[in-house]
């Protein structure tokens, strides 16, 4: 299984969660990292060559920080042109069908933040659900998002942890949607 990473993160060397995620992943075979800041941050995306890396790829994973409840910019915007009717959905649209998509997100409060009750009100589940809905769109399967929250009490150890988890995580061929 080939799988593409896309990282979003807009201050990658000031990351902790999402550089050492992504130094990480850059070390499994059959996992390519796409870093979009790095490519692209001008915002002018290159969407045959974006769309090319979906077709060659497998599974899709985009991998950012939890920005007011949802992806930074970039992220949303790559989604925007490259995600195409005619290529990503629509009559004609179904270049991605098939494929494995799942989310990698870092976010700076706690579990207990994310949930009916709590500091934010809604569940992960619940604020990621566009990401869901263009997943179903697409005619992908959705798979269940690799989360570490926390980032503000994150130790070193805890965040060493992390990475293997997800390396583990990205890279498990039997994944399954709606686990």
């Amino acid at each position: 299984m080939k799988t593409l990473v896309i990282v979003a993160h807009p201050n990658l060397e000031q990351s902790r969660v999402n550089k050492t995620w992504m130094n990480r992943l850059q070390q499994e075979e059959n996992v390519m990292v796409h870093n979009l800041y790095a490519h692209y941050p001008t915002f002018v995306i290159d969407v045959d060559k974006e769309q090319q890396l979906l077709l060659d790829h497998d599974r899709i994973v985009l991998q950012f920080p939890f920005y007011w409840y949802s992806s930074p910019a970039l992220l949303k915007h790559w989604q925007d042109v490259v995600l195409k009717y005619g290529f990503a959905y629509g009559s004609q649209g179904n270049k991605l069908h098939g494929k494995e998509f799942m989310l990698a997100i870092s976010s700076g409060g706690p579990a207990e933040a994310y949930q009916a009750g709590g500091y934010n009100h809604y569940s992960m589940s619940e604020l990621t659900r566009p990401f869901q809905a263009t997943a179903n769109l697409c005619g992908m399967h959705f798979l269940p998002s690799f989360l570490l929250q926390g980032m503000m009490s994150l130790t070193e150890e805890r965040l060493q942890e992390s990475s293997e988890a997800l390396a583990s995580y990205v890279t498990n061929p039997n994944l399954r949607a709606g686990r």
